[in-house]
């Protein structure tokens, strides 16, 4: 219709119109009630956009909520080594998946979890890799969870359109780091979101500084922080710094991560999820 405005609660020609957008959404199952949905997302690779997801958990896990990850990055996952998980997760009879639980309690389903070797490549096409992010949803038995955080892949292709259709988001969050070609990466991921109808509910700038273990002051190693110009030009209200932490590496390289004080990310875990 050429002067439709897109929303169909008002429209009296809604039930028959073309234009209609389609629920792609995949049911759950009768085994799993998931309040929140919560994606990480990364305009490109390398911003530490897998740190940022498990510290959110860690974060969400230390209030006291229930809390799952699905892991979304199906050809590079590294979820499972930053919990220090190797278990296999275990089959049911009315072919079901159960995840793996960690130390701490929160859920993971990860395709490094279903391989023969953590190193072993996973080559798939993009439908056979959305098939999986589908699978991970409606055939994992999740139970009574308060917030499921997705680790998406890097960039926006069919992964991330997967995500963005098939489940129930909430809204998402976007990792960045202080570099000014990372903007445009950022009003890439913005304005996916846009178009799926996703809310972003926050911009975290990782990497943004580096502070001197001896005298406490803050080094900007990759320029000026833009953290605030970014997020004002493209309306995001919720924002957040964390510097360059080698400890967090150390963590996740000995599958230590809940052991990581969340530091800075635990402001935008609780604005995001009050």
């Amino acid at each position: 219709m050429a002067d439709c405005n897109h929303d169909c609660s008002s429209c009296a020609a809604a039930s028959g119109c073309d234009e209609k957008p389609v629920d792609m959404r995949v049911p759950g199952n009768k085994y799993s009630n998931v309040k929140r949905v919560i994606g990480v997302i990364s305009g490109k690779g390398g911003v530490g956009k897998s740190s940022v997801t498990s510290l959110l958990a860690v974060a969400s896990a230390k209030k006291g909520k229930k809390v799952a990850i699905l892991d979304a990055d199906i050809t590079g996952p590294s979820i499972p080594a930053a919990f220090g998980v190797t278990e296999r997760p275990m089959g049911t009879e009315e072919e079901m998946i159960i995840p793996v639980t960690t130390s701490t309690g929160i859920e993971i389903m990860s395709t490094n979890l279903l391989l023969p070797e953590a190193t072993d490549p996973v080559v798939w096409r993009g439908p056979l890799l959305g098939g999986v992010i589908e699978q991970f949803w409606s055939e994992v038995i999740w139970g009574d969870i308060d917030v499921m955080y997705v680790d998406m892949p890097p960039g926006t292709g069919d992964v991330a359109l997967t995500v963005f259709q098939s489940l129930p988001i909430d809204g998402i969050v976007i990792v960045s780091s202080p570099q000014t070609l990372v903007a445009m990466i950022v009003e890439k991921a913005v304005k996916m979101a846009a178009m799926m109808d996703i809310p972003v509910l926050g911009l975290v700038e990782n990497m943004a500084y580096f502070k001197c273990p001896d005298c406490g002051s803050e080094h900007y190693i990759f320029g000026e922080s833009h953290l605030d110009e970014i997020a004002a030009s493209m309306g995001i209200e919720k924002t957040v710094q964390l510097p360059l932490d080698a400890e967090i590496a150390a963590y996740c390289d000995a599958g230590q991560i809940e052991k990581k004080d969340p530091g800075e990310i635990t402001k935008l875990e609780e604005m995001i999820n009050s």
